[in-house]
C-alpha cells in the first residue's frame, strides 16, 4: 500500500530539538519574536527557566492550577502554533478567531502537550518514538524502503524544518521529496497541490 508522507518533521524523526526550536526559545522565536512574547509571557520567567515551557505549560493544561489556568495557557499555546505556521502569517483577527476559540484551543493545546511532553515522563524524548533518530535506524527503515513514499515539505517550515524530511528522503533514497515555498501548514496552496498530486498517482 503506498504510503504519503505529508512532512517527515510532523514525524519528528529527531524529536528533541524540534519541540526545543518551536517550544522552549531555541529557534522559532527569533523569527517570530512577536508571537513568541505572548506565549512566553503566560508562564513565570523563573519557572520555565528552572522547568522549561513545555512542562510549566502541561501542569496548566492538565488543570493543576485551576480552570483558569488551563484556559489561558491553552490558548497562548494555540495561538503560537497557528501564528508560525504559514508562510504569511494570518491577521490578528483571522488567528484569535480560530486558534483562541475556547474548545479548539484546549482540544489542540492538551493533546500536542502530552505528545511533546511523552505523557509527562521526560525522562524520554519526546513524542512516541523510544529515542531520537528511532525512525532513521535501519531496523525501522529495512521495513519501509519498499513502500512508495511521497515527501511534501515547507521549505520555510519553523514548526517542523526542513532537515527532518530531507534527512528521511535521504535515507529512502526511492522517495520522492517535493520541497514547497511555504510554511508548515497542510492548508497553504502549493502543500494541498503537491498533497493531491501525490495521492492521484498512487491510483
Amino acid at each position: 500500500m503506498p504510503t504519503l508522507q505529508k512532512s517527515a518533521g510532523t514525524v519528528f524523526v529527531s524529536p528533541s530539538p524540534t519541540v526545543g526550536r518551536r517550544y522552549e526559545g531555541k529557534g522559532t522565536n527569533y523569527v517570530f519574536p512577536d508571537a513568541w512574547e505572548p506565549y512566553a509571557a503566560a508562564v513565570p520567567a523563573d519557572e520555565a527557566e528552572r522547568d522549561g515551557y513545555v512542562a510549566a505549560y502541561g501542569r496548566r493544561l492538565r488543570g493543576e492550577l485551576g480552570d483558569d489556568a488551563m484556559r489561558a495557557a491553552a490558548k497562548a499555546w494555540s495561538v503560537w502554533e497557528g501564528g508560525v505556521s504559514k508562510l504569511r502569517p494570518p491577521a490578528a483577527a483571522d488567528l484569535l478567531d480560530t486558534w483562541a476559540d475556547d474548545d479548539f484551543s484546549l482540544a489542540f493545546a492538551r493533546i500536542e502537550n502530552h505528545y511533546f511532553a511523552s505523557g509527562g515522563d521526560f525522562t524520554k524524548p519526546p513524542g512516541f518514538f523510544e529515542r531520537d533518530g528511532w525512525l532513521l535506524e535501519d531496523a525501522q527503515l529495512s521495513k519501509i524502503r519498499h513502500v512508495p513514499t511521497v515527501i511534501v515539505q515547507g521549505r520555510y517550515d519553523v514548526v517542523c524544518p526542513v532537515v527532518s524530511a530531507w534527512e528521511l528522503h535521504k535515507a529512502l533514497p526511492q522517495s520522492v521529496l517535493h520541497l514547497t515555498t511555504t510554511g508548515h501548514s497542510a492548508f497553504e496552496p502549493d502543500i494541498v497541490e503537491r498533497l493531491v498530486a501525490a495521492t492521484d498517482g498512487f491510483r
